[in-house]
């Protein structure tokens, strides 16, 4: 897709980010994602503008972080928002709405369509925008999908027009949306394999929708690092099972180890073993090995963002 001529090509695009990740990864989150634009147009750094859900509780650290960085959504309509990001989070509460921070999400959802404003949901805000839009429902996996995985192509896009990197991607969920739902209301997929189901997926529409059951945005380590952290939930009884390892994070000694570790703990739960965890995985190589792909599909997306932008930001959209 090429990007159209004018005026409004020549300013920096401005992009928001409702960033709903817990504290542990709310600034690697924000780095993360500032990261993969830059990457994604590398001709004019975007401009990220934070955004906040009140109802998620923060910690002193991270509320000392946002501070004045981090905007209540009442603002997005004021923002001059160009495209909008909006996060995953941690899944605590069996439907949405009993999730604390869903009147909120569910606001911001009908902002972006009332607004007409090109969005990518991430994860678990992919799942919550499926629902709110089209009451298709989240279906809980057998056990978590974690670990990076080889995609495919699941038909002709314009997304997918200028991709030329193997396609791979991150997964880390609890849930999952059903193909044939999504396709009975109207989405079209983007990208799928047999082992993830569906990964990439669009609504057409006014307010163009890029969903992602997967984490392109994620470092080399960020799957690594959850293991760790559902290890010690584990090993601190606040989890009943052992997590699986991430699939294709480690090498074959270091999953080994990771076995002989996980077999251990699950006969006597013991907190003294966690250095032994962060031992094991240390001499595993980590590479990010899908962020061509994740810059190639994004800078498709701000494509789009591009070619829907309006030259006059200073006027205020409509109200959320």
């Amino acid at each position: 897709m090429k990007r159209r001529s004018g005026a409004s090509d020549m300013r920096p695009l401005v992009i928001g980010l409702v960033n709903n990740m817990p504290d542990a990864a709310l600034e690697a989150t924000e780095r993360q994602f500032q990261d993969l634009l830059s990457a994604a147009s590398p001709d004019r750094e975007p401009i990220i503008r934070c955004f906040s859900l009140k109802e998620i509780e923060r910690g002193a650290r991270a509320r000392a972080h946002m501070g004045d960085r981090y905007l209540d959504i009442d603002r997005l309509p004021f923002a001059g928002l160009d495209g909008l990001i909006v996060t995953g989070a941690e899944p605590r509460a069996a439907t949405f709405d009993g999730e604390i921070y869903w009147n909120s999400l569910a606001r911001v959802i009908d902002w972006t369509q009332a607004a007409r404003t090109p969005v990518v949901w991430s994860c678990l805000a992919a799942h919550a925008a499926a629902w709110r839009l089209d009451a298709i429902p989240r279906r809980r996996l057998a056990s978590k999908l974690s670990g990076v995985f080889d995609l495919q192509a699941a038909g002709d896009h314009p997304l997918l027009e200028a991709v030329s990197a193997p396609i791979r991607s991150p997964h880390s969920r609890l849930n999952g949306l059903d193909e044939e739902d999504l396709l009975a209301a109207g989405y079209q997929i983007l990208t799928r394999s047999d082992e993830v189901g569906v990964d990439a997926f669009v609504k057409p529409g006014p307010a163009s929708g890029l969903f992602f059951q997967g984490h392109p945005e994620y470092d080399a380590d960020s799957l690594v690092r959850e293991y760790l952290r559902d290890v010690s939930r584990f090993l601190l009884g606040e989890q009943p099972f052992h997590p699986l390892q991430p699939f294709g994070c480690f090498d074959v000694p270091t999953a080994l180890r990771l076995e002989s570790l996980a077999a251990s703990a699950q006969t006597r739960r013991q907190t003294g073993l966690m250095p032994d965890y962060y031992q094991a995985v240390a001499g595993s190589p980590q590479s990010a090995g899908w962020r061509s792909w994740a810059a190639q599909i994004y800078r498709a997306w701000l494509d789009c963002v591009v070619a829907a932008a309006k030259p006059d930001l200073s006027v205020a959209r409509q109200g959320i």
